[in-house]
């Protein structure tokens, strides 16, 4: 399966809290909700409804499968929430426990040593493995040269500082834009998929 990290970004690139006000304020963090005033159905929601519908399995960090085990299962009726309930998913954690495994066809990757667990799901057959939010997971993914593909959905906005997407370990990292796309409001959907450096 490839790996498919999707996720709102600003311009400086900071993806914390793009739902709500109380979704991640680690660090003071402020500006929660910040997608909000970009987000556009036709552009923006297309873009996640063709990225779950390609995708094979969800895979998420503990706080991002927290959040969406709380807010989906009772979306029941709805063509993208029926997807989303239906999907495998897989939560990197070293909190959880089976117990906590609420949202159904849930599997535990347990956070001492996921990465391992992690080319394992990446070798199997499929096509996506859908990554949204997550940010230390990403990371994590970026730096162990685990991701096939980015889609960007960028914000026309500046948030000053908060969570980032990208690993600052020095190392050069190769991708090639396939496909963008632009929303009324200003946001872009940017596919990048691994390069070799150089191409």
């Amino acid at each position: 399966m490839r790996i498919v990290i999707s996720e709102f970004i600003s311009l400086d690139g900071v993806v914390q809290a793009p739902g709500g006000p109380q979704e991640d304020t680690d660090g003071g963090f402020a500006h929660g909700g910040w997608s909000h005033a970009f987000f556009d159905p036709e552009v923006v929601g297309g873009a996640f409804d063709a990225a779950v519908a390609e995708a094979d399995a969800l895979l998420f960090g503990r706080r991002t499968w927290q959040a969406m085990a709380g807010a989906w299962p009772g979306r029941a009726g709805d063509p993208f929430a029926d997807r989303m309930n239906a999907l495998p998913k897989y939560v990197v954690s070293r909190t959880l426990g089976e117990d906590d495994l609420t949202w159904n066809n849930t599997t535990l990757v347990p956070g001492g040593e996921p990465v391992a667990r992690l080319r394992e799901l990446r070798a199997c057959e499929g096509r996506g493995l859908l990554v949204m939010g997550s940010p230390t997971l990403a990371r994590t993914l970026l730096s162990e040269g685990l991701v096939d593909e980015l889609r960007l959905i960028v914000m026309p906005v500046l948030l000053g500082g908060g969570k980032t997407l990208f690993p600052d370990d020095g190392a050069l990292r190769a991708f090639e834009l396939v496909s963008t796309e632009r929303a009324a409001t200003g946001a872009q959907v940017c596919v990048y998929r691994t390069a070799a450096p150089g191409s």
